[in-house]
């Protein structure tokens, strides 16, 4: 069995880890989302085993996860009742998806969950990230019909849902203002945590799944995922760390620069309109998918798994891949600045135009 090394933290490496979770929690921020589909890759660029990538991300998220339920739960969005129902479930993936991940370790190294990792992302990036853009369309075309945002309707799936009623395991969602069968959260539940197993992003299954399938309004869905993602997160962090393969400084360093990021996120989305909060999801999602792409040749050479390439293609093809995450990086940190000061420029010219209206009068 071959054992996990933590990489070196120098201090350019702890700059760049603050800055690389600066940027995650400015995007974490400004879509609604963990951030970690960008996390993930970055802390893999600067070394870090697939495994230990993971592992050192879900424990940065939980405590994050916390606070945002705590002050989401303020306004009454959050379902707290269901979230933890679903945490409950979603702890059991979390747990399978980490003897798979323990597993592909023990048998292939550090570069087997390297792959794996890689592999999930590009899958789930390219499924996730085309039905965002989709969506994105969509809603840009109402925007420029003078439509304005729809609410999204109930799905005919969730009515079905909240119809049928199996005696013994009824469980009512104030989200969804129904009684839903916990046999119905079994496998949203179960899904959600293997995913986070597998890249830290449990999110993409467990927001759409309540919206679509439970019948819940956005907003609470992806308030109530906040409680999903500290009770995985939490229990993540235990299975992962028996393993040794949590590495704390990476977490801690992480979550510092994210702590000041997603404020800065927050703030920018009330200047945007929801369809070019999509845009940005999406464009860096499909950065990153593309970014994953290129580190997989190295990754089945080193594994034996098809015939060495020229050291200088395996070069070129990381040279990319790093070039690659950074232009998302870099992508993500100018559409959140760029929205903030356009909207905070066009704020004070209104607020101008409202005092002179006023000294006129």
């Amino acid at each position: 069995m071959e054992l996990i090394n933590f990489i070196d933290i120098t201090p350019t490496t702890a700059i760049l880890l603050i800055l690389v979770g600066f940027i995650g929690g400015m995007v974490s921020g400004f879509i609604g989302s963990g951030g970690a589909f960008v996390l993930t890759p970055a802390m893999m660029a600067l070394g870090a085993p697939g495994i230990v990538a993971v592992a050192s991300n879900i424990c940065h998220k939980f405590p994050k996860a916390l606070v945002g339920a705590v002050k989401r739960n303020k306004y009454g969005q959050v379902d707290v009742k269901l979230g933890l129902v679903l945490g409950l479930f979603a702890e059991a993936g979390v747990l399978f998806g980490k003897h798979v991940m323990t597993h592909i370790k023990h048998s292939f190294g550090a570069v087997g969950t390297d792959l794996y990792v890689s592999g999930v992302f590009v899958v789930t990036l390219a499924i996730v990230g085309s039905f965002v853009f989709k969506d994105y369309r969509k809603l840009k075309a109402l925007d420029d019909a003078g439509q304005g945002e729809e609410a999204t309707p109930i799905t005919w799936v969730a009515r079905w849902v909240q119809s049928v009623r199996i005696p013994g395991t009824m469980l009512y969602s104030k989200g969804a203002q129904a009684e839903i069968s916990v046999l119905f959260l079994v496998p949203i539940g179960f899904a959600t945590g293997f995913l986070a197993s597998a890249i830290a992003v449990g999110g993409f299954i467990g927001v759409p799944a309540m919206i679509y399938i439970l019948g819940l309004p956005a907003i609470t869905a992806t308030a109530t995922e906040l409680v999903i993602a500290f009770v995985m997160g939490l229990g993540g962090t235990l299975f992962y760390g028996l393993e040794g393969v949590v590495d704390i400084r990476l977490a801690m360093l992480i979550l510092l620069g994210s702590l000041f990021g997603v404020q800065l996120g927050a703030i920018g989305t009330t200047y945007v309109k929801d369809y070019q909060v999509k845009f940005t999801m999406a464009v860096i999602m499909l950065t990153v998918l593309f970014s994953r792409f290129f580190y997989i040749p190295g990754y089945l050479v080193q594994l034996d798994m098809m015939d060495p390439l020229p050291t200088a293609t395996t070069r070129m093809l990381k040279w990319i891949g790093d070039g690659v995450l950074a232009l998302a990086l870099v992508l993500g940190a100018y559409t959140v600045l760029s929205a903030l000061f356009k909207g905070m420029k066009a704020h004070k010219q209104a607020q101008a135009v409202l005092a002179r209206a006023d000294v006129a009068d």
